[in-house]
Parts: C-alpha cells; structure tokens; sequence
C-alpha cells in the first residue's frame, strides 16, 4: 500500500535561522512553509523535507536525505560554487573521486553535510 505514496524526509536541526540559511546559501532553496515545527521544503513529485529544531541535531551518521538528479556533476558544479563540500570516503570496495562514487554502471553518488554535520547525498542513476 505505501508503495503508492510519495516519501518525505526530516532532518534534525539546532538553529532554525542558520538552517534557513544554509539551504538559501548553499542548495539556492527557500522554504515553502515556516511553522513552529520547521522548515518544509517541497520538492519533485509529492515530496518534501521537513528541517526540525531539536537538540539531537546531527547526530545521525548516517545519510538523512537524497536527491535523484541528472547530470551530476553539473549539480556538484554548481552546489561547489555556492560552497557545498562533498565528502570524500575509501573504503574496500568504495571509493570517491573528487566527492563522486561511480557504482558501476548502475549509479553516481556524492555525500555533503549540512551546518549540523547531517549528511545528504545525490544521486543518478542509469536509465535502462
């Protein structure tokens, strides 16, 4: 049943403002609404982000939240000018280059984390 409805992601933050700050700054994004409980960002099809203010902001170490895109390293292109660093990993088996991880033909992804350390990925995958 959930297989027919869209998906959404929330993000634990500490300050409200520096967030709206960052996702402006960094990613070029406002939020479509601003209530007591955050920041909600609308997205593709359906989806969104909620950005919450709690005091277990980043602590998650894992990834919070993604973006499928085309063109990737477009993206990063622009996301690096507006100061977005990606994370570089090498790990057996998975290695990033300048931030980008080609996962064979099946996929490219590339992890940043946000002003709390949250970390968000993109990714493209290939088409068949």
């Amino acid at each position: 049943m959930l297989r027919d409805f869209p998906v959404h992601a929330t993000v634990a933050v500490s300050d409200i403002d520096r967030t709206r700050n960052w996702f402006r700054d960094r990613l070029g994004i406002e939020p479509t609404t601003v209530d007591p409980g955050g920041l909600w960002y609308q997205f593709g099809e359906g989806t969104w982000l909620l950005a919450y203010p709690t005091t277990a902001a980043g602590t998650a170490r894992n990834t919070v939240a993604g973006w499928t895109v085309t063109g990737i390293e477009a993206v990063m292109v622009d996301l690096r000018a507006r100061g977005v660093i990606f994370e570089e990993y090498d790990l057996p088996g998975f290695t990033t280059v300048n931030g980008l991880a080609s996962l064979g033909t099946f996929a490219k992804s590339a992890w940043f984390k946000d002003g709390d350390g949250n970390i968000y990925e993109l990714s493209e995958v290939a088409r068949t």
